[in-house]
């Protein structure tokens, strides 16, 4: 997993410490040491929120931290983010971007396309900002063409900059520019690890569930993406059942905690 932030830098730390308690002797901590479970996170982002989709109400009912992305200029978007945000819950704008294949029209209104002009894009990215409340940054619907496309991408890491906003790059292909072009502009930037959700069945759910367990294994926080729409209540209902085993080895958190963006 990749992320940056002006706080961390691009490399996730460790902070090594040693403990004193009465009666014990001095513990020192050594590299080779399992990272401790509880300085273990994962954040689970949810995308497609704003069209009243299957699965929203359950998601919302599930009792720890989510980062709930809502697509602009539907009929739910302003409710959905607002009752993320009374939950606890961040918010991200859900940007419909240009997929290499399938049809535009697939994408919903104000999407990014690469046969826009840059003063229509930048527009259509402001507007879709604006019409997400609560919002602390965005990540990306579909868009494997306009992610790698430099003069699309570069455009909205500009806006996002400017907004003062981050950006979840949620990797749909490993064409991607926003890395390079977030590290370039010191935008705060992490990166999607697993879809919790491509199939749309709960044994893959449940398969791409262990995944993330084996992954917090190896390493201190990952991210994963899952979805509301035609897997929603599976989707909720596989992660509702995995709360307690993933809490014996990792907290779930905000995408911001994650990055380290807040305290």
């Amino acid at each position: 997993m990749l992320f940056h932030a002006r706080k961390v830098g691009i490399f996730t730390c460790t902070i090594l410490m040693a403990v004193f308690m009465a009666g014990y002797p001095l513990l020192h901590a050594v590299a080779e040491e399992p990272i401790a479970p509880l300085q273990k996170q994962l954040a689970v982002v949810i995308d497609d929120f704003g069209n009243d989709m299957v699965g929203t109400e359950e998601m919302f009912a599930i009792p720890v931290p989510l980062t709930i992305a809502v697509m602009p200029f539907l009929p739910t978007t302003k409710r959905d983010a607002r009752l993320a945000h009374e939950k606890g819950h961040e918010v991200l704008v859900h940007l419909p971007m240009e997929p290499l294949r399938g049809k535009k029209s697939w994408l919903g209104p104000g999407a990014i396309t690469t046969d826009l002009s840059s003063a229509e894009i930048r527009k259509r990215v402001e507007a879709a900002i604006q019409d997400v409340p609560y919002a602390i940054g965005i990540n990306n619907h579909m868009g494997s063409k306009a992610t790698a496309d430099e003069r699309v991408a570069r455009i909205v890491v500009e806006v996002c900059k400017e907004k003062g906003m981050m950006i979840l790059d949620s990797r749909t292909t490993d064409k991607s520019l926003l890395a390079k072009l977030a590290k370039q502009m010191a935008v705060p930037y992490a990166e999607n690890e697993l879809f919790l959700d491509e199939i749309f069945t709960v044994s893959h759910i449940s398969k791409q569930m262990n995944k993330i367990q084996k992954l917090l294994l190896k390493q201190d926080q990952c991210i994963a993406i899952g979805h509301v729409g035609t897997a929603g209540k599976k989707t909720a209902q596989v992660i509702q059942a995995s709360v307690a085993s993933i809490q014996k080895e990792a907290r779930f958190v905000s995408i911001s905690k994650l990055m380290k963006l807040e305290p």
